[in-house]
C-alpha cells in the first residue's frame, strides 16, 4: 500500500492582499516598500520610534518626525490564523521588530502549525491588488 505524502501549501498561498490607502502623509513609506525597505518613524521631540506610517508622533503629537530604515527582522509577539468566513485562510500577527516597536502585519510562507510565539521572522514585500507593495513577515 502506498501512502501519498504532500507538502502542505502555505496558509496564505492564494490570498490577495487589499491595497492600502496611500496619501501624502504615508507616501514616503510606500515609496520605500516599493524599493524593498521597511521604514519606521522616529520623533525628534520625544525620541520614540513608531509604526504605523504617520506624520505626527503618536506619543507626544510632535510633527518633528522622520523616517528611518528598520532592519526588517523581529520576533512573533502574537498571531491568529483566520480560517472561517474568509475565502483563503491567512495569519495576522503582532511582530516586535529588533528596534523594539511592535507592528501588526501578515505572516506568510509557512507550513500550517509551524508558527511559535517568539519565533524569529524577517520582512518580505508583497504586491497588493492595487500594485502597491506592503511589508509582511515570514519565519527565518
Amino acid at each position: 500500500m502506498s501512502i501519498e505524502t504532500r507538502t502542505p501549501k502555505p496558509v496564505d498561498a492564494e490570498r490577495k492582499l487589499p491595497a492600502p490607502l496611500v496619501n501624502p502623509e504615508n507616501q514616503a513609506f510606500f515609496d520605500a516598500t516599493a524599493r524593498g525597505t521597511l521604514l519606521v518613524g522616529t520623533c525628534h521631540a520625544c525620541g520614540e520610534l513608531h509604526y504605523y506610517p504617520r506624520a505626527l508622533c503618536p506619543y507626544c503629537f510632535s510633527d518633528r518626525t522622520e523616517w528611518i530604515a528598520a532592519k526588517g527582522t523581529g520576533t512573533i509577539y502574537s498571531y491568529s490564523t483566520l480560517h472561517r468566513g474568509v475565502p483563503v485562510p491567512y495569519t495576522i500577527a503582532y511582530v516586535t521588530l529588533d528596534e523594539g516597536i511592535t507592528m501588526m502585519t501578515n505572516l506568510v510562507d509557512f507550513a500550517p502549525g509551524s508558527l511559535r510565539i517568539g519565533q524569529s521572522v524577517r520582512v518580505l514585500f508583497r504586491e497588493t491588488e492595487g500594485g502597491i507593495k506592503v511589508p509582511v513577515f515570514t519565519p527565518v
